[in-house]
């Protein structure tokens, strides 16, 4: 008996390019969609595999065509690389050459000295090791994830160098990194030939350390940028509007970055004001939240997350009211500051 397969050929939709906004990355030919999708939590092992290919088919769909990966991105670590090369193996390998794809070491990984940090060891184990889980020839763009005091810069930038002149990546990228350490790995990767695309930092109403130096030294040296939680974990959406909810993500005692600390009555009444602003704009705050970010002459792209459909269509839905006048944008800084 022939088996038929319950999931026929995914076919992507020929008008993904119609909408979607790409932006030169600093000086390089290299074009980013305003939004990049990225696999940090929603993508593990736990997750569900067909809503994580659901979700990578709907975005492809709407011209995000830059997914964003790491090493250590599950849980359990690697698997959100697994789950993608599973996805790219079925579904989206015959249009490898129309996306770009990024992955990331430095965060711990494996035990022991090696698994962890910015030595030459440790980021072209990790980028092999990744690129056998995603089951690539090569990654558009390979980031050193974080400074690492206890490694020489210019041992961490020569890794990315060679990761790229070995033919393991196209470009190089860092994260995390501040302005004066941005600026010295902007210098070396200059002298050894592999210039320096994309800088991948945090970066939204809340956390607005970027604007200390980091945006000046992009411009000034043509270096791109991808933010990541331009929403603040979910806290700029209408999900806060009244509290925690006991779903949120604040509401688990092991996330990092937002948690009931962080959710105080003078957060809550900004958000709440934020939100009158997005709605006499007729956008939600999530909305909002990313158009602000992208309206930063220093940000390139906006990396958002994402655990089902239609919080990527939310996302993309932004994009269509991007501009901001100076009232709103004065009215937004009085609330942020």
């Amino acid at each position: 008996m022939i088996k038929h397969d319950p999931n026929p050929l995914y076919v992507a939709d020929n008008t993904r390019y119609t909408t979607m906004p790409y932006r030169r990355c600093g000086k390089s030919g290299v074009k980013l969609p305003a939004l990049a999708l990225g696999l940090w939590q929603n993508f593990g092992a736990v997750d569900s595999a067909q809503n994580a290919k659901t979700m990578l088919h709907r975005a492809f769909d709407l011209g995000i065509n830059h997914f964003d990966l790491a090493n250590n991105y599950g849980p359990p670590y690697g698997s959100a690389e697994s789950t993608f090369g599973h996805v790219m193996a079925k579904s989206l390998k015959p249009y490898r050459d129309e996306l770009l794809i990024s992955s990331k070491a430095g965060y711990d990984m494996w035990g022991g000295p090696f698994g962890v940090g910015g030595s030459r060891k440790y980021l072209v184990a990790s980028c092999d090791q990744s690129l056998q889980r995603t089951g690539l020839d090569y990654f558009d763009v390979f980031y050193s994830h974080c400074f690492d005091p206890e490694t020489p810069l210019e041992e961490t930038m020569q890794a990315l160098d060679y990761i790229v002149r070995s033919g393991r990546a196209l470009y190089v990228g860092i994260s995390n990194y501040s302005a004066e350490q941005t600026k010295r790995a902007v210098a070396i990767l200059k002298e050894l030939g592999t210039p320096l695309l994309v800088h991948q930092p945090r970066y939204n109403m809340f956390d607005r350390w970027i604007e200390d130096g980091l945006c000046e030294v992009l411009l000034d040296k043509g270096v791109g940028s991808v933010a990541f939680s331009p929403l603040a974990q979910g806290f700029l959406t209408d999900k806060y509007l009244s509290g925690i909810p006991q779903d949120s993500r604040a509401a688990r005692s092991e996330q990092i970055y937002l948690n009931a600390d962080h959710i105080t009555k003078e957060k809550v009444a900004k958000v709440q004001k934020l939100n009158v602003i997005a709605s006499r704009r007729e956008q939600s705050l999530a909305q909002m939240a990313i158009a602000w970010v992208l309206s930063n002459p220093a940000v390139t792209s906006c990396l958002i997350g994402a655990s089902k459909v239609g919080q990527i269509e939310d996302c993309a839905a932004a994009l269509s009211n991007l501009d901001f006048s100076q009232d709103e944008l004065t009215e937004i800084r009085q609330i942020i500051v």
